[in-house]
């Protein structure tokens, strides 16, 4: 006997004639019939979407035989934004207030990879000052220093270890107070701009960089300690979730995840931008392919980053008072920003200038502002190493003002196919070990 569809009075009515209906779950019917047609003893997990150390966004599709994951399949999308799309209704400069916010643990690699396209599409790549470049540099191993820091913190409190947590996040702090201190804020900073960055180091920044350095060294030292040649760790991450070099290179894997197998690609080095040629860093690598490499291979990346950033120190003192825009006014948006006594907005100096003393500044800063400036038409490709791989940028322009498009290559979004290969034939306990040395994050991989 089944229930119909109800009536105007809302009561449901049994009717033997009436057809029914089956609502299937799309792909869980197709693993059911797959288990039944091998008929073994087989069960469905859903992992997710709660928070398999991926905070809830993350759904991941378990075919088990007792402890042993015979199949896994990822389900993306849960936090998907829509930012690519969205970026083509707000001008070019607009645009690095949303590719900030993809991958949000790395915000500053996103803004540096977008502003490389528009000035490779405007033909001003070799324009940007030397000191816009330094404070670049300065801020992607700031980022870098950070997202590993998570990766590393997170994937230890997954695995039960709180205080290696708290330990990295105190690290990653530091890196925060720093990327404050330059840019006003700790993270989606919207710092790097077209043409330079939003406003340069304030007094004493330098000084305070190099208080800081010893801090978090101290902090990835405790780290070290802590895990590296801990036994528990040890047997808990070394030869588990191994993925080899061909499998890196068949699957598009980029990152400390390829380097884990031996491969020392590092776009810093292959393609180097922003000057990184200039700086004196090596690219650690392993061919163990583990769980426990990748890790390693993380915090050794800490300390190079903690090197650039002891080298940016030394420039910045030697280019200061030196410009951190183009001097294109057409292009330079915001014209002059600079943190103001109150400790936000444009400078006194710049407001008394275009609201009392020139008519026509005004004129400009209003259209720049409200209208952006114009990319000549054409496409271009633009890639950079952030902390998880290789990122890239495609841009598109009509010749206008915002993007005709912009598609982002987020390296976690290629990183996250290996996670099948990294879990099947493991245990249900290793599933989470993999996604946590995969280090994707989802706002990345949905955008």
């Amino acid at each position: 006997m089944t229930q119909t569809a109800p009536q105007a009075t809302g009561a449901f009515v049994d009717d033997p004639d009436a057809p029914e209906y089956s609502a299937y779950g799309g792909d869980w019917s197709e693993i059911a019939e797959e288990a039944e047609r091998l008929a073994q003893q087989r069960i469905v997990v859903n992992m997710g979407p709660q928070h398999p150390s991926t905070h809830g966004v993350l759904r991941v599709m378990l075919e088990l035989e007792g402890e042993i994951v015979k199949e896994a399949r990822a389900g993306i999308g849960y936090l998907h934004t829509g930012i690519e799309k969205n970026m083509e209704y707000r001008t070019w400069t607009q645009g690095v207030t949303f590719c900030s916010r993809m991958d949000y643990v790395a915000s500053m690699a996103q803004e540096a990879v977008y502003c490389m396209g528009i000035e490779k599409l405007l033909g001003i790549t070799d324009d940007v000052p030397e000191r816009a470049n330094i404070l670049r540099v300065l801020m992607l191993e700031l980022t870098r220093i950070g997202s590993h820091l998570v990766a590393v913190g997170t994937g230890g409190n997954e695995m039960g270890a709180t205080t290696v947590m708290t330990t990295a996040f105190i690290a990653r702090e530091d890196t925060f107070r720093i990327a404050e201190m330059i840019s006003g804020l700790r993270t989606n900073n919207a710092y790097i701009r077209p043409g330079g960055v939003a406003q340069d180091a304030p007094e004493g920044t330098v000084a305070y960089i190099r208080e800081l350095i010893p801090q978090i060294k101290q902090k990835l030292d405790e780290l070290a300690d802590l895990q590296l040649e801990n036994p528990i760790f040890k047997g808990r991450l070394k030869g588990v979730a191994n993925l080899d070099l061909a499998g890196c290179m068949a699957l598009g894997i980029t990152g400390p995840i390829l380097r884990s197998a031996g491969l020392p690609y590092d776009v810093r080095k292959a393609e180097p931008y922003f000057g990184y040629e200039t700086y004196d860093f090596q690219v650690p690598t392993s061919t163990d392919g583990d769980a426990y490499s990748r890790v390693v291979l993380r915090m050794e990346e800490c300390y190079e980053s903690l090197k650039i950033v002891a080298q940016c120190c030394d420039r910045l003192e030697a280019t200061e008072g030196q410009p951190v825009m183009v001097a294109d006014k057409k292009i330079a948006w915001p014209a002059q920003l600079s943190v103001g006594s109150d400790g936000q907005g444009n400078s006194l100096d710049h407001i008394r200038h275009i609201m009392g003393e020139s008519m026509e500044s005004l004129i400009h800063h209003f259209k720049l502002v409200t209208e952006g400036f114009k990319v000549p038409a054409g496409q271009v490709y633009a890639a950079t190493e952030g902390p998880k791989g290789l990122l890239g940028v495609h841009l598109v322009s009509d010749g206008g003002t915002k993007p005709w498009r912009a598609h982002f290559r987020d390296p976690g979004f290629n990183n996250l196919q290996a996670l099948s290969i990294l879990t099947e034939g493991g245990q249900v306990a290793d599933v989470v070990v993999a996604i946590a040395t995969i280090d994707m994050v989802l706002g990345g991989v949905d955008r």
